[in-house]
């Protein structure tokens, strides 16, 4: 049986990545965008922790702040949605010039 090294961690974390890259840049549903990120931001977190078995370092806590800051994305933008899907009934990216002049 072969032990689990930080390695392996790095390979997960840059697969979650390329995923949620793939996803933000080929969709077009905002909901698909957003989760996309929050698979951008678990891959980052996945690599502190990682790092933090590593070297002994405090990402640990560095990971509960993105964490953090992935909830508050993630609940600033599903009523911004909300919003919008109530005025202009779709949440297709190409739909959105709400904010232009």
């Amino acid at each position: 049986m072969t032990e689990i090294t930080t390695m392996h961690y790095l390979i997960v974390a840059a697969a979650l990545f390329m995923i949620g890259t793939i996803g933000v840049l080929a969709r077009r549903n905002v909901i698909i965008i957003l989760m996309s990120i929050e698979l951008i931001l678990n891959a980052v977190n996945l690599n502190l922790v990682a790092f933090s078995r590593l070297y002994g370092l405090h990402g640990q806590v560095f990971a509960i702040f993105v964490i953090t800051d992935a909830a508050a994305e993630a609940a600033v933008g599903l009523g911004i949605i909300i919003a919008f899907f109530r005025n202009k009934e779709t949440v297709n990216v190409d739909e959105i010039d709400l904010l232009k002049w």
